[in-house]
């Protein structure tokens, strides 16, 4: 409680100063290439997926979930505070019928803190809520452990507490763990589930995913 009453303090404090400390105009022509593709997307009943890239490489979603309209809109190695910016471009046009966001993981790596992260999945909630449905379900993808940033996980393990905290108070927002069901027996993360980059999934890590986050499609 005391921990969730602290971020909560630091977004009123830290969020219009704080969620746009980078330039997300290097993904600008990414972001470009992406809506121009929407031509052939289907808007009726669309479930989005956005966020970086852990997102960006699950290209292939589609075949997991073939009786779904599921669209991917992950974006470079992008951190909480792009999607911020690109908000009204990757999430508010296709009026989704589900949202799902995985961001986190690269705003750790870069040493952000927990409430500057919370401050823009705040900001990005506030504006789907704003203009679009009230409704509308949104689920926030826990950070993933991974074998090249293992040494960050106490970091990893107190931002998602504090996420699950933050989403407890909201409606409509589901947090989806994607911890736990990466990690073996003793507690470190499964191996054969990554690229040789140690950080990203490989077929197998996706198929887990996919298993994690099915049930929250229906």
């Amino acid at each position: 409680m005391h921990a969730f009453r602290y971020v909560v303090l630091s977004i009123l404090l830290s969020s219009s100063i704080r969620v746009q400390a980078q330039d997300p105009l290097r993904f600008d022509q990414e972001v470009k290439k992406l809506i121009a593709g929407d031509t052939a997307i289907t808007r009726k009943k669309l479930i989005l997926f956005t966020g970086s890239s852990s997102i960006r490489f699950w290209g292939d979603i589609k075949k997991y979930y073939p009786q779904y309209n599921v669209v991917n809109r992950g974006f470079g190695g992008s951190q909480m505070s792009d999607l911020v910016y690109y908000t009204d471009k990757l999430i508010l046009p296709y009026n989704p019928e589900r949202i799902f966001i995985y961001e986190g993981d690269n705003d750790l790596a870069a040493g952000k803190k927990p409430e500057e992260i919370l401050a823009g999945a705040d900001s990005i909630l506030k504006s789907i809520r704003t203009h679009l449905s009230k409704k509308v379900p949104v689920f926030f993808i826990s950070p993933k452990p991974s074998l090249a940033r293992w040494k960050l996980k106490d970091q990893y393990i107190l931002y998602n507490k504090i996420l699950k905290d933050w989403i407890g108070y909201q409606k409509n927002v589901t947090y989806i763990d994607m911890w736990t069901p990466l990690l073996n027996e003793e507690g470190y993360p499964k191996k054969g589930i990554f690229i040789d980059d140690g950080l990203h999934l490989n077929s197998q890590g996706y198929l887990i995913w996919a298993r994690v986050i099915e049930p929250y499609l229906r």
